[in-house]
């Protein structure tokens, strides 16, 4: 008897890992390196495309807490990710590639999961499985998702692009993290004067965007979490200097003064050879890309390692049809992990496998699903999950706002978070302690 896994992406691994972990035989389905989809490059499982951070460490802040709770219940990719770490300032980034490598190493090397080097195309009617085939899931099996499930919501997602650290010209750029948090050469710093800005703001308004494949609506739904910088700059001339070039923070040492406007790079791996754009995702032609962005001090000669690409994303609409412990209402047997089911981030999705994944196993074992109490991160996503919020279902990532209030109100919003995060670690180890394995 085993338990069968579609998807070795964030979400499939860790569910693998925790029903291998747990004693009991896992079929692991991946399609790479045979197959891959419009966005996935690296034959590795656990391949990270947006974005190389998995956003702040500390415990006090939403995305901090996400992984505290994910490491406290055995995760697989929070020790990995810091055993693969790159400077980040307070955010913890890592090295794509290492990371990848490492999560793939310990997958393979389990002697409890078997991997399947081959595309699923149908779901088992028998045993149990989990769906974590992400957003870009193949059109075979997302065909049966969504006759199953009742159809899906669609929406495009953006990267960034990549420039190489020996193009930059220094002599325009700046080495500091926001407020002189972390390390002094977590990020660097291209500052823009007023003039500068709006010239360039111009050019990327007016740039000509590259054709979208794979959708049959003249205008796509964006989600916001991960907006091309361009669709972004269209809202207002001022909505970049209030979004990822905001220069709060920071001061330029040259001039002693606040930049009008900054774009940050951030390491892309350990050796420091690569930088990422920093919540610039574009659907910009690539020619376009390296003429508009050449424009930013310091990126006059860039050479792009990746351009930055558009692609387009799909999510159950949940609320319908998963349970919060990520398994059909319809099927209490087949389960769906990962930002199919409508958690946004990295993290987000690795722990809704977890979750999938020790239910997977509850479930194979008789006993009750584990739903995590409201007042943890874990237990607030996978509520929202399984019952949305006001409107229609939008993804949604780890945030203080879905946990309950605090009984005795507090005004300071660091106290006050300090305290959301405080009383979620506390419930989750009661959880924890009463839980019968």
């Amino acid at each position: 008897m085993s338990i069968l896994v579609a998807g070795a992406g964030l979400a499939g691994c860790e569910a693998a890992w925790q029903i291998a972990q747990h004693g009991i035989q896992t079929e692991l389905y991946e399609m790479k390196p045979a197959k891959f989809s419009p966005a996935h490059k690296n034959p590795n499982f656990a391949e990270l495309v947006c974005s190389n951070s998995l956003k702040a460490e500390r415990v006090e802040s939403a995305a901090g807490l996400l992984k505290e709770e994910m490491r406290r219940l055995g995760s697989l990719l929070v020790p990995c990710a810091y055993d693969c770490r790159v400077p980040a300032g307070g955010a913890l980034a890592v090295d794509r590639n290492a990371f990848a490598q490492k999560v793939t190493e310990k997958i393979r090397s389990h002697p409890l999961i078997h991997v399947h080097t081959e595309e699923l195309v149908n779901i088992p009617k028998d045993g149990i499985v989990i769906i974590a085939t992400g957003p870009l899931t193949s059109d075979a099996l997302a065909d049966e998702i969504f006759k199953l499930c009742g159809g899906s919501l669609s929406f495009f997602d953006a990267a960034a692009p990549i420039v190489s650290a020996e193009s930059l010209n220094m002599e325009r750029i700046f080495s500091a993290s926001r407020y002189g948090r972390g390390e002094d050469d977590a990020y660097l710093n291209c500052p823009m004067n007023k003039e500068e800005y709006e010239a360039f703001y111009q050019e990327l308004i007016h740039a000509e965007r590259a054709p979208i494949h794979g959708f049959d609506n003249a205008d796509p739904k964006v989600y916001e979490g991960c907006m091309p910088v361009e669709v972004m700059a269209a809202r207002g001339k001022d909505t970049l200097r209030f979004g990822p070039m905001k220069p709060v923070g920071l001061r330029d040492p040259r001039t002693g003064h606040r930049p009008w406007a900054v774009l940050q790079l951030r390491k892309e791996n350990a050796e420091g050879t690569l930088y990422n754009m920093v919540g610039f995702q574009t659907n910009l032609k690539f020619g376009e890309q390296k003429r508009v962005f050449g424009m930013i001090p310091g990126l006059e000669h860039a050479e792009f390692m990746r351009y930055g690409v558009m692609h387009r994303n799909t999510f159950l609409n949940s609320p319908t049809v998963l349970s919060p412990d990520f398994s059909m209402k319809e099927n209490r047997n087949l389960f769906f992990a990962g930002q199919i089911t409508g958690v946004e981030g990295y993290m987000e999705s690795a722990a809704s496998g977890l979750l999938a994944g020790i239910n997977a196993v509850r479930r194979f074992r008789g006993k009750e699903s584990l739903v995590l109490p409201e007042t943890t991160m874990m237990g607030a996503l996978s509520r929202y999950v399984a019952y949305g919020g006001e409107g229609p279902f939008q993804p949604m990532g780890a945030n203080f706002g879905i946990l309950p209030s605090l009984e005795k109100p507090i005004r300071d919003k660091r106290e006050r978070y300090a305290a959301l995060a405080q009383r979620a670690l506390a419930d989750l180890e009661k959880t924890i302690d009463s839980l019968d394995t």
